[in-house]
């Protein structure tokens, strides 16, 4: 059975100014399972990770050349990008709630696309903390302030929110990085249940990570893909000496 792929990427160059960040960038992410970008700072990842909701748009002097097709169809050309931001939702490094209650941070995007009935909000509302595994801790607090959660709980807010407009692809950035091993854990166990339904890609700086949620891994070095393969072969046998140099520690 062949996979679908989701995401093709292929011959993708991105320059920020005179720097080249990204270079021929050639992948394909297959649907409903999750691939990670690991590798060190500054080498890509995030800019990658941008590119596939168009959020490198933002930046000034960034030119991006090569195509990267979603579901076929490419991006940069005229797709409308508030509905490539429906269709891919993203989850940041720091949780980043609205300075508002929980349920109005949930129906903060269906409120944006039209949706307004209190009792189909409701029902989002619920179904999105149910997926991100949070409803049992919030749901008597509602009206209450987002703010006031726990960090671990503010980001699986955040993945809430973002399964608010039903996305089928979720982009995670270093989604447990400000959180305690607890929340890390809890984050990690919601998103391979959440791989059932949407295709993640994440980037993390802890390669256990990788190894424990992802199908797939890449690892960037200085704006390229190096190696990208099955977690469990780019793991336990890598094909370039520079990710074996990476993964047992020999780097630098």
């Amino acid at each position: 059975m062949s996979m679908h792929m989701k995401y093709k990427i292929q011959d993708l160059n991105l320059h920020y100014g005179q720097f080249h960040a990204l270079k021929d960038i050639n992948l394909e992410l297959p649907e409903k399972e999750i691939t990670a970008f690991i590798g060190p700072s500054g080498c890509g990842k995030s800019t990658l990770l941008k590119t596939l909701n168009r959020m490198n748009d933002l930046v000034e002097g960034c030119k991006i050349d090569g195509t990267v097709l979603l579901d076929g169809e490419d991006i940069f050309g005229n797709m409308d990008v508030n509905m490539l931001r429906r269709r891919v939702g993203m989850v940041f490094q720091k949780p980043n709630p609205f300075p508002m209650s929980i349920y109005d941070n949930i129906a903060f995007g269906p409120r944006t696309h039209g949706i307004h009935k209190k009792a189909v909000l409701d029902e989002i509302v619920e179904k999105s903390l149910r997926s991100a595994a949070i409803w049992d801790e919030v749901k008597d607090r509602l009206d209450k302030s987002a703010l006031g959660m726990s960090g671990g709980q503010q980001q699986r807010l955040c993945i809430a929110r973002a399964l608010a407009i039903e996305p089928e692809v979720l982009l995670m950035d270093e989604p447990t990085s400000a959180l305690d091993p607890i929340s890390t854990m809890k984050v990690e166990d919601l998103v391979q249940d959440l791989k059932q339904d949407y295709t993640i890609v994440m980037v993390t700086h802890n390669m256990q990570q990788a190894t424990r949620v992802s199908d797939k891994t890449a690892f960037f070095l200085l704006g390229e893909v190096v190696e990208f393969n099955e977690t469990s072969e780019l793991f336990s046998m890598p094909k370039d000496q520079r990710t074996e140099n990476y993964i047992t520690g020999r780097f630098g």
